[in-house]
């Protein structure tokens, strides 16, 4: 493979250095990413609302279509900011555009819900 995608690999042979580098020289920043761990595992949970109450708790629907679209100015500024290769950025910018295709999905779905939720509010 390393014959194949010479780049690809020096790339992941940089990124296993500077990590491991990291890791004995400052292992403190590790700790950096177990927030982002707990991170992830809060945002999953905010999903609960959703799946228990769709209607009520759309905003974490919406929310999460603008977290998507926010991926992409994310990567276009900071990816050269860090030095990540234009390859990666597009990677990290398809976790957006893919990302988004369910969560387009289920708004449309609750669309007739949530106006069926919100007539008889308005008759009152």
């Amino acid at each position: 493979m390393s014959d194949h995608f010479p780049a690809a690999m020096a790339w992941l042979e940089r990124v296993r250095d500077g990590v491991a580098e990291t890791n004995d020289r400052f292992p403190f920043l590790a700790y950096g990413t177990d927030w982002l761990a707990f991170a992830h595992l809060v945002i999953a949970a905010a999903f609960w609302g959703p799946l228990k109450d769709p209607v009520r708790n759309i905003w974490v629907i919406r929310w999460a279509v603008l977290a998507c679209g926010a991926v992409i100015p994310l990567a276009l500024i900071c990816g050269p900011l860090r030095g990540i290769p234009v390859a990666w950025r597009f990677v990290d910018m398809s976790f957006g555009i893919f990302g988004v295709v369910p969560l387009l999905i289920v708004l449309r779905a609750l669309r007739p819900l949530e106006r069926s939720f919100s007539a008889p509010a308005a008759a009152n």
